[in-house]
């Protein structure tokens, strides 16, 4: 979830002045139509736009995709990289798309990390017992048999614990690092445990990455670096990081012990889940809409990323309802291990990218599926051009907002390459509430959010899929 960022050098940017002044600064499409003719030929899907708003927010596919969620998280519950839920989830999928009288729905195979947490627990000793809430971090090693009993020293930032690195021998590390945004805290949670490992730590204890907390630990993926000692760690809630940092400043001794029985097993077997509604046209040429089918193995994955699934489905379904095949393909995937850094889509642009110059616009929703504000997009003037005129069709629902920076894991290769990105943008101030929580639960989902998100989703994926233009790059 990092911003992303377009350098120049200084004879680019001569050209495209060069360029912007021979053709009066007006934007123009891949095939050199005229901008205003674009934009023309956009105003004129209206009606069609107003359609698939209609079906999904007031007509007989209102609260569907919320209703198919339901269902969905309801019959598998969380679905964790590597575990008999996941594969369950992906069958359940794969049957639901075919019964939906979707098009080509099949599974490409990937191989994605297998990590178990097992039982774990976290007791603080002194200076008082106290049973804490902990998750474990996903690829964590196990405590030693009997568990790690040690004395705790707490900082605030991988500089504090650079300088105080001789008092970290032998202890668990705990991070108390404030919560500045998800992209610059999340660090701690990545590598911290191999920062403290360096230093001699035994283990780590880090709190979670929120700006709130109900007494919620969050989980996550963290990363060992190489040939640095592999040690445990877990994220604490952010009222114990609090409480023991108070601890620490009054210079009470705090020990605990800590029993984690994670396991780490080979790469498992699993696919990525795909359905199509083919195009009349170009049908090699590619519009493609997802969002990720596995979680984490606690609440029901719910939010992240049930909701962006099941907008990603019911795009599709909404356009075959209508009878709408655009000129382009209109390709659904379901990604498998996003968690573990975007392991299924990895492989699947891979095995795909020969064919790059087809991909139209990846499109990935990972953010919740909130009341939706319009999307994030990644790609050049002209194409945002483009893009700023298809918002437009989404006035009826006050969705138009074009921000800038696409979004996703799961298609951030994509955009490196060149190819235009969006992401779902939604009012998110409460997603990191939730995120990687027992608290990720169908109550977090709005049905109406949902119809919103779907619409959305489909009106601007139908359209710049049917255009007589692909998108310019």
């Amino acid at each position: 979830m990092q911003g992303r960022q377009i350098k120049q050098c200084g004879l680019f940017s001569l050209t495209l002045l060069a360029t912007f002044l021979h053709c009066s600064c007006l934007p123009h499409s891949t095939g050199g139509k005229p901008f205003p003719e674009t934009a023309k030929e956009i105003a004129s899907y209206t009606k069609v736009a107003k359609s698939i708003i209609d079906l999904a927010v007031y007509g007989k596919a209102q609260n569907r995709s919320y209703e198919r969620l339901a269902d969905f998280t309801d019959t598998i519950g969380n679905r964790v990289s590597g575990s008999k839920n996941l594969d369950l989830a992906i069958k359940y999928m794969f049957s639901a798309l075919r019964k939906d009288g979707l098009e080509n729905v099949h599974l490409e195979p990937v191989k994605i990390p297998h990590w178990v947490r097992g039982e774990e627990s976290a007791m603080m000793l002194q200076p008082r017992n106290h049973t804490m809430a902990i998750l474990g971090l996903g690829s964590s090693v196990a405590t030693p048999q009997g568990g790690i009993e040690a004395e705790v020293l707490v900082v605030e930032s991988f500089e504090e614990l650079k300088k105080r690195q001789k008092e970290a021998i032998g202890k668990i590390v705990v991070y108390n690092q404030p919560f500045v945004s998800y992209a610059e805290t999340v660090q701690y949670r990545e590598i911290g445990a191999s920062k403290a490992a360096e230093v001699g730590a035994v283990a780590t204890l880090i709190r979670s990455i929120t700006p709130f907390s109900i007494n919620s630990p969050h989980t996550g993926w963290q990363g060992y670096q190489e040939g640095v000692q592999k040690i445990p760690t877990a994220c604490i809630t952010v009222e114990d990081a609090m409480m023991m940092a108070r601890m620490a400043k009054r210079g009470q001794r705090i020990v605990v012990r800590l029993t984690m029985n994670a396991q780490n097993f080979p790469d498992a077997d699993s696919f990525n889940t795909v359905a199509e509604i083919i195009g009349s046209e170009h049908p090699e040429q590619v519009v493609l809409l997802s969002g990720h089918l596995d979680s984490w193995d606690v609440g029901q994955g719910a939010m992240d990323d049930g909701g962006g699934a099941l907008i990603s489905w019911e795009a599709l379904s909404l356009l075959k309802d209508l009878g709408l095949r655009p000129r382009r393909t209109l390709r659904t995937v379901l990604w498998s291990a996003e968690e573990q850094g975007g392991v299924g889509a990895q492989q699947y642009f891979q095995l795909h990218k020969v064919n790059i110059s087809n991909f139209n616009l990846v499109m990935e929703s990972d953010l919740g599926t909130f009341s939706p504000l319009g999307l994030q997009f990644t790609g050049s003037a002209q194409a945002r051009a483009v893009m700023a005129e298809v918002m437009k069709l989404l006035k009826p629902i006050n969705t138009t907002t074009l921000e800038e920076h696409g979004e996703g894991v799961d298609i951030e290769m994509w955009m490196d390459a060149g190819v235009p990105g969006a992401s779902l943008h939604v009012a998110d101030s409460r997603y990191f509430w939730f995120h990687h929580t027992n608290g990720d639960t169908m109550s977090v989902q709005s049905p109406i959010e949902m119809n919103l998100c779907s619409a959305l989703w489909a009106v601007v994926a139908y359209v710049v899929a049917d255009l007589e233009e692909m998108l310019p790059r």
